[in-house]
């Protein structure tokens, strides 16, 4: 299981240099990768970019990219940017664009949007997408999207992995069959490990695709003080309790809210809590820590992750 980064301070309030700096400390540090979410801040497949010309060989990924408000010929042009300000010369593929629906309030309310037949979107948009990322070329007919372009960038570009945001069954099944996985958010070691796993597993496998990735984000806090540290979860998080995606998932894992998924405690909980997912199927694990910057949890957490590498 390979242990990434998830830069959820310097990304809604940080300055580009500071995301350098982040990214520059992930990579010196020794973690496999480095991820952005996409709110309301910068644009995080450009912020890819820059940090990637800028930090060498780290792995990054964009957990998630909203796909309504971006035509899928648009995502492919800022994937492949991104990936080729990255590679450089070398021809790796240092990117995986993890992108999903977000949520209805979102893209109806503040986009002014439809959200109608969200997974239909999402295959129809995969339709498009996963061959401009593959050959650069895409034909398709659908329903709400379609689509026929080239694009005029470098052969030479590998293509990202894609993840996508599922968690119910039917975006598990479109993940398991177009794309390389799926990446989670609020998601609970049983949940991750009796839905999540051999869901998409399931869905690869009578695609004939190779086996796929499972990235899941969560809250990590090494401290003496687990109450205080779940409170803060509750406080910081608490929008997830109440999305209907994140709800659906706290409430199959049995537990209240986000403070009952977060893996906080001392070093040695934390890290038996994180080995853990290895054994249940997650590909990669990427820890949000949410400590107080320069405090002595916040060493305790960074100190701890690195221990795990």
């Amino acid at each position: 299981m390979e242990l990434g980064i998830f830069d959820a301070v310097a990304s809604n309030a940080g300055t580009i240099d500071a995301l350098v700096a982040s990214a520059a400390a992930t990579h010196d540090d020794g973690f496999a990768s480095w991820w952005l979410p996409q709110i309301f801040g910068f644009e995080s497949l450009s912020v890819h970019a820059i940090v990637g010309r800028e930090v060498p060989e780290l792995a990054l990924g964009t957990a998630v990219v909203p796909t309504y408000p971006r035509h899928p010929v648009t995502m492919a042009q800022l994937a492949l940017t991104a990936q080729s300000a990255a590679a450089g010369a070398t021809g790796a593929n240092r990117l995986t664009l993890g992108i999903g629906l977000s949520h209805q309030m979102v893209i109806e309310n503040m986009f002014g949007l439809s959200f109608d037949r969200p997974a239909h979107h999402m295959s129809e948009y995969l339709d498009v997408l996963m061959p401009l990322l593959e050959t650069h070329s895409v034909s398709a007919h659908g329903e709400t999207i379609s689509t026929s372009v080239g694009l005029t960038v470098p052969d030479g570009i590998v293509a990202p992995d894609v993840v996508v945001a599922a968690l119910g069954p039917a975006m598990l099944r479109i993940a398991g069959t177009k794309t390389q996985g799926t990446v989670t958010w609020m998601t609970g070691p049983a949940t991750l490990e009796s839905h999540i796993v051999p869901s998409i597993r399931a869905a690869a496998t009578e695609a004939g695709r190779p086996a796929p990735r499972v990235v899941a984000a969560l809250p990590v806090l090494v401290t003496d003080d687990e109450a205080a540290g779940r409170a803060t979860v509750g406080s910081v998080f608490e929008i997830y309790g109440f999305l209907p995606s994140y709800r659906a998932m706290l409430d199959r894992e049995g537990v209240e809210g986000p403070a009952d998924v977060a893996i906080v405690g001392t070093e040695d909980e934390v890290a038996s809590k994180i080995r853990a997912l290895d054994g249940i199927g997650v590909t990669d694990f990427v820890a949000v820590e949410f400590a107080t910057p320069g405090s002595r949890d916040a060493q305790r957490t960074r100190e701890l992750l690195r221990s795990l590498l």
